[in-house]
């Protein structure tokens, strides 16, 4: 679908979300925020579900279910058939690396900077199984493409199952060179599960051009659909050896019978999708997208400049969170992280805190609704609250 004219943007579109525009949000990267057009649509589903439920699940759903499939597939270069719905990406990886049956000594390759519950995953599926989880240092604030396709073609061996990759890191909020990644694991033989929690709706994704092996990402962040709404992308030939997490009637039935019905769930969040994709194109698509890292990055820039301090990606502006690392105004631990965070919800603002590479980073996000005016509010509170815990 080709965006028409987007209406303007920033606080002139807010009008659009019941978000409590007192309280200043500036982090859509972690939950997302979901706008009342796509409200709307999810409860006119839930409608039709409750008004007869049994010629709901068995009629309606089975064909408005693929057909949300094809359209978000389609957004992400690929097709129906190869996605499959799960409720978010943390579900879908898990799906991906509980199905592996290891080896004792078989290794899983993740990143430094991967999603703490993808690590816990894996150290799950490897510890029972007598295998290893080997995780590579990704240099931060920041390493050259070549350095981390370097680091990450260095750790495979004869033993790699497979390797866990960032499309976008969480944490740190780094666009990783994932099509060269992905390419130098086929090269030696390693499957690749992709985690792109942060990437569709934030950046351009092509599962087909990319060709992992499997691709799992979240819709509720930069798509902006309800909660609860992910998708796992297998590739044809890997569909057999993946499973959901709950095993249902489809077992071994193939790829989508086992995942488009587990059990009675509420599907409305995937049936929603379309609205949210309809409600992204309307902002623009690919113009919002470019619009929402240029503004954090430009955001980035003044709050650095504010802080006396740095950001975590030099001049780079391929999407729409950034990270600026705070003044050093106490040790720079986990623990003070999250009591900085929190006294920084009580005093209105919902931006994120880490420890990361001896400080304390700040992760912003920048979504249709917010304007440079947002950040500015963002650095006098900042500075406030670092004050009032030096």
């Amino acid at each position: 679908m080709q965006a028409g004219n987007p209406p303007p943007l920033g606080a002139a579109i807010r009008a659009e979300w019941d978000i409590d525009w007192d309280y200043l949000t500036v982090n859509h990267g972690s939950f997302g925020a979901t706008p009342l057009v796509v409200q709307a649509a999810q409860d006119d589903w839930r409608r039709r579900l409750e008004r007869q439920p049994s010629r709901f699940m068995r009629l309606v759903l089975p064909g408005a279910l693929r057909e949300a499939a094809r359209r978000l597939a389609e957004f992400l270069g690929g097709t129906g058939e190869n996605l499959a719905f799960v409720e978010n990406a943390t579900v879908g990886c898990n799906a991906v690396l509980r199905s592996m049956e290891l080896q004792p000594d078989d290794e899983i390759i993740v990143l430094s900077h991967v999603y703490n519950a993808i690590r816990n995953t894996v150290r799950y599926v490897t510890t029972r199984a007598g295998a290893q989880m080997v995780e590579v240092a990704i240099p931060f604030p920041w390493a050259d493409d070549d350095a981390i396709i370097a680091a990450v073609t260095a750790a495979i061996t004869p033993r790699t199952r497979v390797a866990v990759l960032d499309h976008i890191t969480s944490k740190s909020a780094l666009v990783l060179p994932i099509a060269r990644l992905i390419a130098a694991c086929h090269a030696a033989g390693v499957k690749v599960l992709v985690d792109g929690a942060h990437a569709p709706g934030n950046v351009s994704v092509d599962v087909t051009a990319l060709d992992a092996d499997w691709y799992v990402g979240n819709c509720h962040k930069w798509l902006m659909s309800p909660k609860g709404c992910g998708f796992l992308y297998a590739r044809t030939d890997r569909q057999a050896e993946v499973h959901p997490v709950t095993i249902s009637h489809g077992y071994t039935k193939g790829f989508l019978a086992e995942f488009d019905w587990t059990g009675t769930w509420d599907p409305s969040a995937y049936m929603a999708i379309t609205a949210a994709l309809d409600f992204h194109h309307r902002l623009g698509g690919p113009g919002l997208r470019a619009r929402n890292a240029a503004l954090a990055a430009e955001a980035a820039t003044m709050l650095a400049g504010r802080l006396g301090t740095a950001t975590g990606s030099g001049n780079r502006t391929e999407h729409a969170m950034s990270l600026i690392r705070l003044p050093d105004t106490g040790p720079a631990t986990d623990e003070r992280a999250l009591a900085l965070r929190l006294a920084m919800l009580h005093a209105g603002t919902d931006v994120p805190l880490n420890a990361n590479a001896g400080a304390i980073w700040m992760r912003i996000s920048a979504q249709a609704y917010n304007d440079r005016d947002d950040y500015v509010k963002l650095a006098d509170i900042v500075t406030g609250v670092l004050a009032a815990n030096a």
